[in-house]
This record gives structure tokens, sequence and C-alpha cells, in this order.
């Protein structure tokens, strides 16, 4: 397999966020690495997938947009992450997709796609993840739940019950979102 000189530079990613942000910029300033950058989120045998999607989740903050070409491929494979560390920022990419989808129209996802995120979604808020792959599958959850009705009473039974075994964190975050679910 071929290396490139893009996935040669993921070697030097640290979890710093202007580490990660430098990288994130390199792409934004080159657009045709975009592709690549999707597709290296998901290859989980490679070492740095996860840090893949810390520079797709920068990169989507400011050109959510470039996600249009890549949404079947992104959705179809988010459920195979297992990496907590690629699991937060697939979460909140998730999250920035609902929200432009309902809220800004800029996204137009599939009813397919929808699915494959509300799966995803609730199997990261119901599995051992952390507290923030978490935080973004609630918020994300509770805006898919103004559209698909059997959602929030899901929602709100599943963290009333973990509410009391969670962190302050956690806690903060069900606040709010079951705040707005009454």
């Amino acid at each position: 397999m071929i290396v490139t000189e893009f996935q040669k530079k993921l070697d030097y990613v640290t979890a710093h966020r202007v580490n990660r942000q430098k990288f994130a910029n390199e792409v934004l300033e080159n657009q045709a690495l975009f592709p690549e950058l999707v597709r290296l989120c998901f290859q989980t045998s490679n070492k740095n997938s996860h840090k893949a999607c810390w520079i797709l989740e920068f990169v989507c903050y400011q050109k959510l947009e470039w996600m249009k070409d890549h949404l079947d491929f992104f959705c179809s494979q988010i459920k195979n992450l297992k990496d907590e560390s690629a699991i937060r920022p697939a979460a909140k990419v998730c999250q920035l997709l609902v929200h432009s989808h309902y809220k800004k129209g800029e996204i137009k996802l599939s009813e397919n796609q929808l699915e494959q995120i509300i799966e995803s979604s609730f199997d990261w808020l119901i599995n051992d993840t952390k507290v923030a792959s978490k935080a973004y599958s609630m918020r994300t959850l509770y805006l898919l739940g103004q559209h698909y009705d059997w959602i929030l009473p899901e929602l709100k039974t599943i963290i009333t019950k973990d509410f009391p075994n969670h962190s302050a964190a956690y806690k903060a975050v069900a606040k709010e979102v079951l705040k707005k679910i009454k």
C-alpha cells in the first residue's frame, strides 16, 4: 500500500489544539486533501486514523459543506469506529451535520444517513464511551427528536436511567437536554 505524504504527516499530529488546527489548516488550504482525510478516518487498521478524525472535526467547523460529497461514506462508516479518540470527533461532526440539516439547511442528509447517525448516536450514548461523545450524542439526538417523535421518549429514558452513574459533566448536559425535552 502506498503511504502518501499526508499520511506521513499524521505521525506528527498531537492532541494539542494548536497542533490539530495547524494540520486542519493544511487541508483547508488544499481541498484536494479532503477526500483522503475522510477516507483515513475510517481506516481503523491505520494507527493514525483517530488523528485524521481530529483534523476532520476542525475542518468541518469551517468547511462543513465539503462533507456533501462524502456523506454516504461517512454515515455508513461511523458505526465501525471503536477508538474513543475517533468517536468523539465523529460524534461532533454528526452534531454539526444534523444542526446544519435542520437549522441552517446547508447540508441535506438523506433518510438513510439520518438513520445511520441516529443509530450511532444511540450506540455511543448507551455504550461505554467517554462523556464528550455522550454529550454530543445527546444533543444530536435531541435535535433529531424534534423530527422523529420516537426519539425523545427513548432519549429521556436512557438519560434518566444512566444519570446517577455518571460524572458531573454528563449530568450537566443531561440536565440541559432533559429540561428541553419537558
